[in-house]
């Protein structure tokens, strides 16, 4: 039986739950950081096709171990008041997701410990304990986060006016625009312009009374 919830608050994962970006923490390992970055940031203010621009930043990560995951886990900063925030929603009878277009590899490790109830992102192929350099199934672009809030909330049997969303890129502008009530969090230009709400000190708590 599935449980029911007040309210859903489903957030980004990096840059928003994180400080980080994980793929740029894993191409570091393979000497490739700075270039990752680049794209990562030109796909965050919606200057590239999301998926387009993941696969490529993804074969760069071809050749890495999945050992160093242990250590791209270790350098990951988790977003001041993340755990106010998930502590908060739980209290109030809420449920908090995570949907990202980072990894599960990672997020399957770090989400339970900050409080999060549920989450999906991509996945990365891998032969023989090394990556491939490609994304094993569907890759969760922006309208894959807007779906899943929507069935999140239809599955906990929470009202499309009771979901929160919380984003910092342009892949999470259709999750902002499906939600009750939409925030651009920490975000970039396009984000902060089309969100109905801008929270800017890197701060999860500040959303705190925002909650219902």
């Amino acid at each position: 039986m599935n449980v029911t919830a007040r309210f859903l608050v489903v957030l980004d994962a990096d840059s928003t739950l994180i400080r980080n970006e994980v793929i740029e923490l894993i191409a570091d390992e393979a000497g490739r950081g700075a270039e990752v970055a680049a794209a990562t940031e030109a796909a965050m203010r919606g200057e590239t096709d999301f998926a387009s621009s993941l696969r490529s930043r993804v074969e760069e990560l071809a050749g890495v171990p999945t050992s160093a995951f242990d250590c791209v886990l270790s350098r990951i900063e988790p977003t001041p008041g993340v755990t106010a925030l998930t502590d908060a929603v739980h209290a109030r009878g809420g449920l908090v997701g995570v949907v990202s277009g980072g990894f599960h590899e990672i997020l399957d490790r770090l989400a339970p410990t900050l409080g999060v109830d549920m989450w999906r992102a991509n996945r990365l192929e891998a032969a023989e304990g090394i990556l491939t350099g490609s994304v094993d199934g569907p890759i969760v672009d922006a309208q894959a986060k807007a779906d899943h809030l929507r069935a999140w909330a239809a599955e906990h049997e929470v009202a499309p006016h009771r979901t929160i969303a919380i984003g910092d890129g342009a892949n999470d502008l259709l999750m902002i625009a499906a939600a009750g009530l939409g925030v651009a969090f920490n975000a970039k230009p396009a984000v902060r312009a089309a969100a109905p709400l801008t929270v800017g000190p890197v701060d999860l708590a500040q959303l705190i009374p925002l909650l219902p």
